[in-house]
């Protein structure tokens, strides 16, 4: 992975893989497509990036760093346990309203990455998923949950429920419901489940 990153060039050759990613597809984008949308020659893209599976991994984690910390901003306002896994969940899903290219490439395009899926080590992604952990655990030592939860688990359960539904509003092009509803939904199930 380049350490190149405090540069103009490398956030706009990101920016122009996500719309060409976004448009095109994963396997359909050609370098010099990526390359022509950043304003800059193919051959400047190996500066920054060793191919293209590195692009989707370096956009990724852009995009998670960004997202990690407006979560912790967002549950950090808040004391009550079951109100950070409802904001969590609210959170989670406006991202995909706010970013619809991004969110189509995390969804689709970058699970079709071998390099992705079988050799990156992602621990941005771990961290967001431990800060549901988190909350449960904060839940369980305040009484608000149930003590037989096991955080890991209910972290990927409730991560999974968002995940889906984010799939599916990406993927879908008729929405029966909103954002809100959908997360209050969900929120609802789970808190039902491992409240006291």
């Amino acid at each position: 992975m380049s350490k190149r990153k405090n540069n103009d060039k490398y956030f706009n050759i990101i920016r122009a893989a996500t719309k060409i990613f976004a448009k095109k597809g994963f396997y359909q984008a050609k370098i010099s497509e990526i390359a022509s949308e950043a304003g800059v020659a193919d051959g400047t893209i190996y500066i920054y990036f060793q191919n293209k599976d590195d692009i989707l991994i370096s956009l990724f984690e852009e995009q998670m760093k960004e997202v990690l910390d407006n979560m912790v901003d967002q549950i950090s306002q808040l004391e009550d346990p079951v109100e950070k896994l409802e904001r969590f969940a609210l959170t989670h899903l406006k991202l995909i309203e706010q970013n619809k290219n991004m969110a189509e490439i995390i969804q689709v395009e970058l699970r079709q990455s071998s390099m992705f899926m079988k050799e990156y080590k992602n621990e941005k992604f771990a961290q967001y998923l431990d800060l549901i952990a988190e909350i449960i655990k904060e839940g369980q030592k305040t009484g608000v949950f149930v003590k037989d939860v096991i955080p890991g688990v209910a972290k990927r359960a409730f991560f999974g429920a968002l995940d889906e539904m984010s799939r599916f509003w990406v993927l879908s092009n008729r929405k029966h419901y909103d954002i809100n509803t959908a997360a209050k939904q969900i929120s609802q199930y789970f808190l039902n489940g491992i409240r006291v």
